[in-house]
């Protein structure tokens, strides 16, 4: 947990630090532009025991703030509303039949550091910085019963780990890094569009992991594809 923390500090100090050197000049106008965004998620867990799992699909939207105050350089900070989670992979271990997706959805909170670069009227962006989220759902789809799976005839077993099947989460609180890349197009000076592709990587588990437990890691990550448009307000 120590070394999880000093690396959300680490990113945070990036992230912040920007606020002050940003005080030293002022040959660039500041800039504050309010939005909403939206877009599709892919994510899985990291499991540790490993879990035979693929990518899940979801939804994410929210609200966006960016402030600059130096050329090239900025802060965003994000209110979403997303949705993850893992697949059962039963396909690996040739029982096709089931089915299983658990979809966790989060508030979640990013400020992230925005570098950007090119002209007035197209620009390219880099966002990296810490994330947190709290999950306010949990859903499951399957064609199995779940609880009991031991009485399947016919569902793997042994040689696979099954017990994240029936596990209630235990940790609704999260926390990680997020990074992403892409384009932002201005019109008319005050209106732009965003088109970004992002990732997360979750450095709190959902199920608790002490030596008692069974799962040591079960960490979330995701791949997000999203559109927004922002409003500069001055």
């Amino acid at each position: 947990m120590t070394f999880k923390r000093h690396i959300l500090s680490a990113i945070l100090v990036l992230a912040l630090g920007g606020c002050f050197t940003a005080k030293a000049q002022r040959e660039y106008s500041p800039n504050f532009a309010i939005g909403g965004r939206a877009g599709v998620t892919m994510s899985k867990m990291s499991f540790s025991p490993e879990v035979h799992q693929k990518f899940t699909n979801g939804l994410t939207f929210g609200l966006a703030a960016r402030y600059t105050e130096e050329k090239y350089f900025g802060l965003i900070g994000e209110i979403n509303f997303t949705q993850r989670g893992w697949a059962e992979n039963f396909a690996e271990d040739e029982a096709p039949q089931f089915s299983y997706t658990r979809t966790l959805t989060y508030i979640q909170i990013p400020l992230m550091t925005h570098i950007y670069f090119g002209s007035n009227k197209c620009r390219g962006f880099i966002n990296l910085g810490p994330e947190v989220g709290f999950m306010i759902g949990s859903s499951i789809d399957a064609n199995f019963d779940y609880k009991n799976y031991g009485s399947i005839q016919g569902f793997p077993q042994g040689y696979r780990t099954n017990e994240q099947l029936r596990m209630d989460i235990q940790n609704k609180f999260d926390y990680g890094i997020a990074a992403g890349a892409g384009v932002e197009l201005i019109i008319k000076r005050r209106h732009s569009f965003f088109l970004e592709g992002r990732y997360y990587y979750g450095l709190g588990n959902i199920f608790k992991d002490s030596k008692r437990d069974f799962f040591s890691a079960s960490r979330g990550m995701s791949i997000e594809v999203t559109l927004a448009y922002m409003f500069r307000v001055r």
